[in-house]
């Protein structure tokens, strides 16, 4: 299974019943591994939980703390980056020259990489004097 498929797949299971913007999202663990996510809404608007969250959950669940590939896919005009949250998370688990892949479910992609994403991330290097 590709990225792009199982991203695709787990879109569907989405629980989006305000917005209805459903998205998917995959990551690649360094095992090769995959693991998906999707968005799920709460009535409490900032409760929610991003597709590419519940993908890196999944990965760390699975024992994984390294992605090497990202996809991200939506019903949208355009590919949908990820949140801002979102990129901190995907830089807390990847390189900065990661490859993420941003689909839209007509075929449209731009790809990129954390780095891009998130120039100047707060990383826990930042951290070594404590």
């Amino acid at each position: 299974m590709t990225l792009l498929q199982a991203a695709t797949e787990v879109r569907e299971n989405a629980y989006v019943p305000y917005s209805r913007f459903k998205v998917g999202a995959a990551v690649r663990g360094a095992s090769g591994a995959i693991y998906r996510g999707c968005n799920v809404e709460n009535a409490a608007y900032p409760e929610g939980t991003c597709a590419e969250a519940g993908a890196i959950a999944a990965m760390v669940a699975a024992g994984e703390t390294r992605l090497t590939e990202v996809l991200v896919i939506a019903d949208c005009p355009a590919p949908v980056p990820p949140c801002g949250g979102c990129r901190q998370k995907l830089a807390e688990f990847g390189a900065p020259d990661t490859t993420v892949t941003l689909c839209t479910t007509d075929g449209e992609t731009h790809v990129t990489t954390i780095g891009e994403l998130l120039p100047g991330a707060f990383t826990p290097g930042h951290m070594d004097r404590t």
